[in-house]
């Protein structure tokens, strides 16, 4: 039975990562004695439900979890938070627990709320603050606080454009988590130990653009330019005191759930859906509310709407299904030949300048082994991700379709689509080669634990 340490670093890209200049020496240990490639994310690759694709060898569909939203029913409007109560599948730390072995989980998506382990659980970014119970067994809440002080779950509002603030809050939370891991992977049994860091995710969407200089608001005179490379430096040093205290006959996973690139723009949806006429407003009434505001303020002609959209790292696009939505008027027998051609527009939406863009339209039944949930009719990765998708209104400029400032607050990037696999085994390997897609790794991790 081989003890299997999991480090992940949530949006860590192979550009970085795997980049020889960077002077990543722990890291580089690491792949240098073992295996690594680029791997892989699902689609839609999103910190929620890529995690959990993760660690249960599930795709999206199988979940039916397809992004931190999801329609919670059929209403228009209906989306919620997807957390771990919708988790209704074992993930690898449930069938290693039920076989005996001690696992300690700290910071893995979808973990609140607590669930109980054979083992211990500080719970994930999800968690609302620390006045929430975020641990099991609950004993460990105290033991955390004594240890940390208040449990800082996450990054707080890492879309700001206070980038000092920002930063110092990155290194201490990055600090803070990593003080808990080394504290519970030195008092407490353990045969399975997994750790996500969502810091790393968010110095990627605060930082990018001083990172990357082809990104259209690159500033090579900021201060800041150096901020992901240096936070990176840091971040190998802390981790290489981690991996020095593991015994020799640990495995050591290092892995992402997705990758980061730059943000070019984004595409206000709904406006295309309104001058394309798939989305129709009521005329009269009321004055229309004045700037970005979600597309639930405006008041909509059902009646004369077959899709609307919603906005994120991503698009979705839903179809006006009669019989399925309240208000329905797409017939159930031009469902298909409406959603490919509403997907042919879509990807002809060109850039700014007119120039095409390589927009990709996918839709659940051709992506997902099984389709649970409410999923959306289409998931668009506008300009390869280059472009992301927005989702709310302003009804005084609905000619415009293109957008160079994010409608959620400041963002420098958005997802890629793979992300990190880095495999360190003792003694003869179990892993021959490194796993094409982050759902393999479930299967992965217990074939190392000499479960699979």
């Amino acid at each position: 039975m081989t003890k299997v340490f999991v480090i992940g670093l949530d949006c860590a890209p192979p550009e970085i990562v795997f980049d020889p200049a960077m002077p990543l020496p722990n890291l580089r240990a690491l792949m240098d004695r073992g295996i690594s490639a680029p791997m892989a994310s699902c689609t839609p690759c999103i910190t929620v439900p890529a995690w959990s694709v993760m660690t249960s060898g599930r795709d999206p569909g199988e979940l039916g979890i397809y992004g931190f939203r999801n329609r919670a029913d059929r209403g228009y409007f209906s989306a919620r938070i997807a957390n771990g109560a919708d988790i209704r599948v074992d993930r690898i730390w449930d069938t290693l627990g039920r076989a005996g072995r001690k696992c300690i989980v700290v910071g893995v998506p979808q973990t609140y709320p607590v669930r109980p382990i054979n083992g211990h659980l500080v719970s994930c970014f999800l968690t609302p603050n620390a006045n929430t119970p975020y641990t099991w067994p609950p004993a460990l809440k105290p033991e955390i606080q004594r240890l940390v002080g208040d449990y800082r779950m996450d990054v707080a509002d890492f879309r700001t454009e206070d980038k000092a603030a920002l930063l110092r809050q990155i290194y201490e939370v990055t600090e803070q988590h990593l003080k808990i891991v080394r504290h519970l992977m030195t008092t407490k049994p353990w045969d399975f130990f997994m750790y996500v860091e969502i810091a790393t995710d968010r110095i990627h969407h605060g930082f990018w653009r001083f990172h990357d200089p082809l990104h259209p608001k690159h500033d090579p005179a900021s201060p800041f330019v150096g901020a992901i490379r240096d936070y990176y430096i840091w971040l190998d040093a802390r981790l290489g005191e981690i991996i020095a205290l593991l015994p020799p006959d640990c495995a050591v996973m290092v892995v992402s759930d997705h990758g980061a690139k730059r943000m070019d723009g984004g595409i206000a949806i709904n406006h295309w859906l309104i001058q394309n006429g798939w989305l129709t407003l009521k005329e009269g009434g009321h004055s229309p509310p004045t700037g970005r505001v979600p597309l639930s303020s405006l008041d909509i002609d059902w009646s004369r709407t077959r899709a609307w959209g919603d906005g994120g790292y991503y698009g979705r696009i839903f179809l006006n299904v009669a019989g399925r939505e309240p208000q329905g008027v797409v017939a159930t027998e031009a469902f298909e030949s409406t959603r490919a051609d509403l997907a042919a527009q879509i990807a002809a939406i060109p850039d700014h300048l007119g120039r095409p863009l390589p927009t990709r339209c996918f839709t659940p039944e051709g992506l997902y082994r099984e389709v649970n949930g409410i999923p959306p009719d289409l998931l668009v990765y506008f300009g390869d991700l280059l472009w992301r998708s927005i989702g709310t209104v302003d009804a005084e400029r609905l000619s415009t379709i293109h957008t160079f400032d994010n409608d959620t607050g400041p963002d420098d990037c958005n997802h890629a689509q793979n992300g990190i696999f880095v495999l360190r085994e003792p003694g003869v390997r179990v892993i021959a080669s490194p796993p094409a897609n982050l759902i393999d790794i479930r299967d992965v991790l217990m074939r190392l634990a000499g479960a699979g």
